[in-house]
This record gives structure tokens, C-alpha cells and sequence, in this order.
């Protein structure tokens, strides 16, 4: 838990009334040294003086005191997973208030702000049976939560983090003009070639391994980020069969090349099933179900569980640092268990594979994903 701020609080709201340090005292019956203590902290007020000051800067005592309760990075994510867990058990307004009350607790505590977003739009509306305005009211939380963090947090990364979660917030709203604005001129102004330069320095100092790992590292994540944004845009090709057809074709190569579904199994399981409903779309049932049979495959075949990241020949210095990544890079979005029930909704609740429904191909995929 952070100390006491008090010496900051009484010298920026007593700058911002245009005071000295002599009118302080005055008004207080102390002198002016004892204001200098203050706001030095070499001492504090008598607490007797402490409702004087609030009532005179027109603050309460705690924002005064600057009393700002924070939680370390192990309890936030104890707390995350146990919220999580009642998210699924527990009756949702109880959760609900349950994280409210935690979120006002902890205002100041960015990184418990960050997660408790995250825990509301992975649980609140991806996850839990709600009516529209219930989810959107939801994403509503989550959004002044990333907003807070942009505007106070001292944290330049945990800000950077913030930027796709206001974008997600944004899109499930409905403001897609404000996601534009806020991205058509970030590339202007994004770094690139990072990667590059340090692993050239780590050569230049004589530390091979070390550029090589860092080179590693980032041809895997450039690898995993086309395979995450390829359904996306699977879903955008429904009107053009031919583009379709070259885009799962050289993906499935990409995916052979690079050994994707060893390396990352759960990477691949979108991509199955946007490729399913981009065949529905064309009129290729039978091909929707053959690659249904893959995504069956693999979500049954004991490599998705538990979701993990592997090395290969290839990709053999490469590292992890996943459990120690800020919040929201590094979280699993959900329990496994309604990472399961994802899995099957997936194919039941899917509008572009309704045809296939009364298919017995199809209920015996169904049957196998829930015995998962």
C-alpha cells in the first residue's frame, strides 16, 4: 500500500488557491515553517488541523491525505481468477457488485483497474447469458476503467496496453468513427524496427544467443499475429470466392510452414472456424464440414488443453515471459472451462452454420466438443 501524500496535496491545492506558505499559516494559527515541514514531509499536521484543511481546500480528508490504497501485481491476479470463477457461479449482480465496490476501493490502483476492465469484457459480455443493454451497460464500466488509466496513470506501457481496449470497447458500442480517429494516425507516430536494432546490438556487444533470441521471438509473435487477424478478414471475403479460396489456401501453407499448430494450437481454432462459415457463405457445405472435422480435432485431441506456447527446431531459443507480462497481454481471456463452452458455441451458435445442424457429421462434432 503507497504512504501518505499528504505534503503533495496541501502544496499543490495550496498553489492552486495562489497562496503562500505565510496566508497557509495564518489561516491556521501555525507559522510558516511548520507549512514548510508540511509540504516537505518532514512532518505532518496535527490531526485535529486535518478537517480545517480538507474543508478550507474544499476536499474530503481522504483526498487530502492523498490516501491512494494499491494492490500488488500477485493479489490482482488471485483476484482476477477468483472473480472469474464467480462470474460462472455466483448470481451476475452479485459479482457486479461485488467488482464495483473493489474498483472504488482501489481507484488509484491502475493495474487493478486495467484487469478488473479486462475481467468485465471477457465474463461480463463475451461469457455470461445477458440482454444486449445489460452488456453494453458492461462495456460501459470497462471503458471509464481504460479511460481513467489513459488520462492518470504515470504507466506509459499500461497506457500503451489500454489504447485496443478502448478500440474493443469502442466496437462493441457501436462508435466505430471514434476507433478510426483514434487509429488513423498512430502509424505515423509508431516506432518500428526495434527488434532490428537491438538484436544488432546485442551482436555488436559480442552476445550471438541474445540477438538471435530476440530475432526469434519476433518472427514467432509476427507469425501469430497474421494467423490472429486472417479470420477477420476471412469474414470480410464473402463476397469474392476467388479471394476466399487464396486466402485459406496460403493461410493452411502458412500454418504447415511454420508448424502453427504445435507451436500454438489455440491460434489456429478461429481461423478453422471462420473458414467454415466462409464456405457456408459459398455454397460448400461438405468442405465446411471437413475443416469442422479439423477444428473437432484439435480442440479434442489433448493438444489445446492447457493453452500453452511450445518451442520447435526451429523456434528453439525463444522464450515466454507470459506470466510475467503486464495485464491484459498475458491473461488467458477465460477459464478453461468457459474457454470449453466457447468451443462448442462456436459451432452451435454459430448463424452461418445453422444448415448443418440436422447433419449427423455435424451432431457427432457437437457430442465430442461437449465431453471435452
Amino acid at each position: 500500500m503507497n504512504g501518505i501524500n499528504l505534503q503533495h496535496t496541501i502544496a499543490a491545492n495550496r498553489r492552486a488557491k495562489n497562496l503562500t506558505q505565510d496566508d497557509l499559516a495564518a489561516f491556521l494559527g501555525v507559522t510558516k515553517a511548520s507549512v514548510s515541514k508540511w509540504e516537505t514531509g518532514q512532518s505532518y499536521p496535527d490531526i485535529t488541523l486535518l478537517p480545517k484543511l480538507a474543508a478550507y481546500f474544499g476536499i474530503s480528508i481522504d483526498e487530502l491525505i492523498g490516501y491512494e490504497p494499491q494492490m500488488l501485481d500477485e493479489d490482482i491476479r488471485k483476484l482476477y481468477k477468483e472473480l472469474s470463477l464467480e462470474f460462472t457461479t455466483k448470481p451476475y449482480e452479485d459479482v457486479m457488485s461485488r467488482c464495483q465496490e473493489i474498483v472504488k476501493k482501489y481507484y488509484s490502483c491502475f493495474n487493478l483497474l486495467f484487469q478488473m476492465g479486462v475481467l468485465y469484457i471477457n465474463y461480463g459480455y463475451y461469457t455470461l447469458d445477458l440482454t444486449e443493454s445489460e452488456k453494453m451497460l458492461i462495456v460501459e464500466e470497462a471503458k471509464a476503467l481504460f479511460l481513467r488509466i489513459r488520462s492518470e496513470s504515470d504507466d506509459t506501457d499500461l497506457r500503451h496496453l489500454t489504447l485496443s481496449l478502448l478500440a474493443t470497447c469502442d466496437l462493441l458500442l457501436g462508435n466505430f468513427e471514434e476507433v478510426i480517429d483514434m487509429y488513423k494516425d498512430a502509424k505515423k507516430f509508431t516506432s518500428t524496427g526495434n527488434e532490428l536494432l537491438l538484436a544488432q546490438a546485442y551482436m555488436m556487444s559480442g552476445k550471438p544467443v541474445e540477438a538471435k533470441t530476440e530475432l526469434q521471438n519476433c518472427i514467432y509473435d509476427a507469425v501469430m499475429s497474421v494467423i490472429g487477424i486472417i479470420p477477420t478478414y476471412i469474414n470480410m471475403c464473402t463476397d469474392n470466392e476467388t479471394h476466399f479460396l487464396a486466402l485459406i489456401k496460403r493461410t493452411f501453407a502458412m500454418i504447415e510452414l511454420w508448424n502453427v499448430e504445435n507451436l500454438i494450437p489455440a491460434a489456429v481454432i478461429n481461423f478453422y472456424l471462420a473458414t467454415a462459415s466462409g464456405y457456408m457463405a459459398h455454397g460448400a457445405p461438405d468442405k465446411a464440414l471437413d475443416i469442422l472435422e479439423a477444428y473437432t480435432r484439435l480442440t479434442t485431441g489433448g493438444k489445446l488443453f492447457p493453452i500453452t506456447f511450445n518451442k520447435d527446431d526451429f523456434f528453439d531459443l525463444v522464450t515466454f515471459p507470459i506470466d510475467d507480462l503486464p495485464f491484459g497481454s498475458a491473461e488467458l481471456p477465460r477459464d478453461e472451462k468457459s474457454i470449453k463452452q466457447s468451443l462448442v458455441e462456436g459451432l452451435v451458435s454459430n448463424p452461418a452454420l445453422a444448415p448443418l445442424h440436422e447433419e449427423q457429421r455435424f451432431k457427432n462434432m457437437v457430442t465430442r466438443l461437449k465431453n471435452l
